[in-house]
């Protein structure tokens, strides 16, 4: 896996060189990276059947939409990969009328390895708060394929959706540093069963280079 996170930087790397060497209306105005670290075992959701955690690695390519009183609206296109661990701990949730229900028991009581990959949607409210300090709220949509089955989400095509509050400072002229949480959910909408899906709460990080 980190062969594949490695792979994943060298490309965005590449991309924000191509960026700044290549101005145009159509590139973003900013780029940058977020670490998200979250787990189902959490204060909002607390469901005692099942260990989920999730470590996300996204780029981000920030686009300007524009201003409302004195609000800043943005949205960002943020390729990513989410490294997973899963294991039920409630056998029972895998009722016997379910076919092979021995065997997924078995399967899915086991500590497993996942992996996510997702194309998500940011869109970003800021507010300043005070000189090169933004209060910031985004909300993401986004596709993604799931490497595994679980008692919980078949494997294959999921969607994803995520809501975040945080602050960014500005370093520098031209680099940002973001801390902030966020809200979660994984699952299906019911193109595939089963389709429980996973809830979330985490704490994230991120920079942002300022490409103009």
């Amino acid at each position: 896996m980190k062969k594949i996170v490695l792979l994943f930087l060298i490309f965005t790397t590449t991309v924000i060189l191509s960026q700044e060497k290549k101005p145009s209306i159509f590139n973003p105005y900013k780029i940058g990276f977020l670490y998200n670290k979250a787990q189902d075992n959490n204060f909002l959701f607390d469901d005692t059947n099942y260990l989920y955690t999730t470590n996300s690695y996204k780029t981000q390519f920030f686009y300007k939409l524009g201003s409302w009183q004195k609000m800043d609206f943005e949205i960002s296109i943020q390729p990513q990969i989410q490294t997973l661990k899963h294991q039920l701990f409630n056998k029972y949730f895998v009722l016997e009328s379910e076919e092979n229900y021995q065997e997924k028991r078995v399967e899915f009581t086991q500590l497993k390895d996942m992996y996510l990959y997702a194309f998500e949607l940011g869109f970003i409210l800021k507010k300043k708060v005070i000189n090169k300090l933004d209060f910031q709220a985004t909300l993401g949509l986004g596709v993604a394929s799931i490497s595994k089955r679980t008692e919980r989400l078949a494997k294959g095509f999921t969607f994803i959706e995520n809501g975040s509050l945080g602050l960014s400072y500005q370093t520098t002229n031209k680099t940002f540093l973001y801390v902030g949480s966020n809200i979660g959910h994984v699952s299906n909408f019911d193109t595939q069963k089963p389709n429980n899906g996973f809830n979330i709460v985490g704490l994230e990080i991120g920079f942002s280079y300022l490409l103009k």
